[in-house]
């Protein structure tokens, strides 16, 4: 592959990511499952959470745990590596805001946090498509809201 083509591979993964973080926050699930593979691995090392099989799988289970939240998501500063054709890697710098759709109340608590997205990716059908992905957290803050 020549360069170009290198990073015209490497660009389609940016939009791949950032198509991940524009479905997850506005809710589109059925769009956010595209972005998957089918067979798809997750890994959230703070919660020691885990998911590993159909993509169907884990939208399900992340769309129940945020209904009812407004999500924010940025990454940034992404470390792309293509390792064949089909086949590449990534790390993601991120930041996520997490709080009750009606704003804080007093049961609801607002949580942000700092990390990085270890990923690979697989070009399935000259689509390319999240294969596995590890989050790590470098910092999470949790605040509570002031009783009324």
């Amino acid at each position: 592959m020549d360069a170009a083509q290198q990073l015209l591979e490497i660009e389609a993964i940016k939009q791949l990511k950032a198509r991940y973080f524009r479905l997850l926050d506005t809710k589109d699930f059925a769009g956010w499952t595209e972005v998957f593979a089918p067979h798809f691995d997750h890994f959230m090392e703070m919660e020691q959470q885990e998911i590993n099989g159909p993509r169907e799988e884990f939208v399900a289970f992340v769309a129940e745990r945020l209904a009812g939240m407004t999500t924010v998501h940025h990454g940034t500063m992404p470390e792309i590596e293509l390792l064949s054709d089909t086949k590449a890697k990534g790390i993601w710098a991120f930041v996520d805001h997490i709080t009750p759709a009606n704003g804080p109340k007093e049961d609801g608590m607002v949580l942000q946090g700092f990390g990085h997205y270890h990923e690979t990716y697989e070009k399935i059908d000259g689509v390319w498509r999240i294969a596995t992905q590890r989050v790590t957290r470098l910092r999470l803050d949790i605040t509570m809201p002031e009783p009324q």
